[in-house]
């Protein structure tokens, strides 16, 4: 099939592209590379450097004619979307809405979104979280991811738009960026390899649910054929704490130093972790990666990069 994939040139982005391309599909990335780099960008694939928001993205879906759109692009940091709520919602919200009302205009088959299962819910009253636990965002990036969700429920019964939503947990692996606010295992690798202390906010017990970016893109995969108008969560089932992980990453990298502790994170949430029993029952995915597994993984490319 002709995809378009959104946020191509980004951490998740590109590890789907070269995931498409590796099957045989035809794909065209649509980056601002805002977030996303340009080494990231796969040669097998077109390249359309255009932010979600503009207009001229309508040239792209002229142009190419994709029969699927997977919609990763998105500004994703909690803190940030505190600081500047109206550029979260202008391109999380606007951004999605443009490139859903495209794909209605263009006869897209389906339209493939990637939600936050780590920000939509909020505080969980129950563990782990089902897709049928009530939603409450306690930040802008969350209330703008879950905006579009209901965009797209609304399109498919309007005018009979086809979508799958997941919504992913803590994503981490290769390619992942170690200067930003999330991202625990990427900052905590990249430090250590560099004989750095990491900080661990709070007391480290907080927990969450660590996915490899490789079993995301699986789970992506699956969708081009199954799971039409269903919203489901990815994970593991179970929650990791952050002291785990720096055990884990220490093991790994070597790294000589002590847990050092530092003041815990303003609004944090302490546990959550996501119940994928729907996404097993209805596109036949499960984690292949251990959370050992996956950070050798990422500790090898950060050390070879």
């Amino acid at each position: 099939m002709k995809i378009l994939v959104t946020g191509g040139a980004g951490f998740i982005g590109s590890h789907l592209v070269d995931a498409l391309l590796e099957v045989g599909h035809e794909v065209v990335i649509v980056d601002n590379l805002s977030r996303g780099r340009s080494e990231n960008l796969n040669p097998g694939a077109a390249f359309e450097q255009i932010d979600i928001c503009d207009a001229r993205v309508e040239n792209v879906f002229s142009t190419w004619q994709p029969e699927m759109v997977m919609h990763q692009a998105a500004l994703a940091n909690v803190r940030e979307s505190f600081q500047d709520p109206l550029e979260y919602a202008r391109v999380n919200v606007l951004g999605s809405l443009n490139l859903i009302e495209l794909s209605r205009r263009h006869r897209v088959r389906k339209f493939v979104y990637a939600s936050t299962g780590g920000a939509v819910y909020g505080e969980p009253v129950r563990l782990p979280v089902a897709e049928d636990h009530p939603i409450r965002p306690l930040d802008p990036y969350g209330a703008s991811k879950h905006h579009v969700e209901h965009y797209l429920e609304l399109y498919q019964v309007n005018f009979g738009v086809d979508y799958t939503i997941l919504r992913y947990p803590n994503v981490y692996g290769p390619r992942q960026d170690p200067y930003g606010e999330a991202g625990v295992i990427a900052i905590f690798a990249q430090a250590m390899l560099n004989g750095r202390q990491p900080v661990i906010n709070g007391d480290g017990l907080q927990e969450r649910d660590f996915l490899y970016v490789g079993d995301v893109v699986t789970a992506n995969l699956a969708t081009l054929e199954k799971g039409s108008g269903g919203y489901y969560n990815l994970g593991h089932g179970e929650g990791v704490n952050v002291n785990r992980i720096f055990q884990v990453l220490q093991q790994e990298t070597g790294f000589t130093g002590k847990r050092e502790h530092g003041p815990a994170k303003l609004g944090e949430v302490q546990r959550i972790f996501l119940d994928c029993a729907a996404v097993a029952r209805d596109l036949g995915w499960s984690p292949q990666t251990t959370l050992e597994s996956g950070c050798a993984k990422t500790v090898e490319w950060f050390r070879a990069h």
